[in-house]
């Protein structure tokens, strides 16, 4: 018998396998390949208070090894998502994440008020977003900055509250420390990098805001680093992201420390890869005669303790 559930600040999901944010819509595409019952859970599109309709031009590039995106938080609203798109998955039976962003400490604010008067399950803050007030820096970057939006919306927030990290802070760990003690229920990492791409041919950037995020297998060595090294710091469930494409990138996440896991852009290669990230999960768990998750959980630093 194997136990592949894991509890997350009270949240019980039946695997640690949850669709990331950002390339898995709010899953109704998905749900043409595969029942989304069979996933831990599953971390909305990213809201933002009000409609967004994103950035124009070219929105994904392929790069070796990854993708760069640009899609500037395209969504429908706080309101829409609560009316039209949260029923739907909630009648999934999976664990569900409200990924939310925003351009000022009141746009998130406002956003968790409304989300409180759901049966939404955890909300994940992104913190990634440029802060409209302070002349566009993320408000991940700086751990002051990082702070003050955290602890104000623990002050709001009724729901499990996982704060999601930016690999682009200037002190990834230190960050993680500062989040947690403002409020922070647990932590998700990472999101994705910056970086970019030139058309050599028309001389030009490829994204008209010039810098991109990329995500993709290229990344994962870093963030299962960045993943281990914040593990040891906090007391804190953590939830790792980060080019997982298969059932032993998933298990190495679980050894430097992760409860669970997220997958991004593997979705987008192939549409059922979740399904076979828990199989493989389950099969190694079997073959190995590990009965719970617990016990390989940050084995690789919690063994040299």
């Amino acid at each position: 018998m194997i136990n592949t559930k894991v509890n997350i600040c009270g949240v019980e999901l039946k695997n640690p396998v949850i669709a990331a944010s950002g390339t898995f819509g709010f899953g109704r595409e998905y749900a043409e390949y595969f029942p989304l019952s069979k996933l831990g859970g599953i971390s909305s599109k990213g809201l933002t208070l009000n409609r967004k309709e994103g950035n124009k031009g070219i929105r994904i590039y392929e790069t070796t090894g990854g993708l760069l995106n640009s899609i500037g938080l395209q969504n429908p609203g706080i309101d829409e998502f609560i009316s039209n798109q949260l029923p739907f998955m909630k009648k999934q039976d999976t664990i569900v994440l409200a990924n939310v962003g925003g351009g000022t400490i009141e746009e998130y604010v406002t956003s968790i008020e409304r989300l409180n008067k759901t049966n939404i399950d955890m909300i994940e803050l992104n913190i990634s977003c440029p802060n409209v007030k302070e002349g566009g820096m993320a408000f991940g970057i700086r751990s002051k900055d990082a702070y003050e939006i955290v602890s104000e919306v623990r002050k709001t927030c009724k729901k499990p509250l996982i704060v999601k990290l930016s690999p682009n802070a200037e002190n990834i760990v230190h960050m993680a420390e500062t989040c947690v003690k403002a409020g922070a229920d647990g932590l998700s990492l990472v999101n994705t990098f910056s970086g970019m791409a030139i058309d050599i041919y028309s001389k030009s950037p490829v994204f008209e805001n010039t810098i991109a995020g990329l995500s993709g297998p290229c990344i994962k060595p870093i963030a299962l680093r960045m993943v281990y090294e914040v593990s040891k710091a906090v007391d804190v469930p953590i939830i790792g992201i980060g080019g997982i494409m298969d059932y032993k990138d998933a298990i190495e996440f679980i050894m430097a420390g992760a409860w669970a896991i997220q997958v991004g852009s593997g979705n987008f290669i192939n549409p059922t890869i979740t399904l076979d990230i828990i199989e493989g999960i389950e099969t190694f768990m079997v073959n190995q005669r590990i009965k719970s998750l617990e016990e390989i959980r940050g084995i690789i630093w919690r063994e040299n303790i």
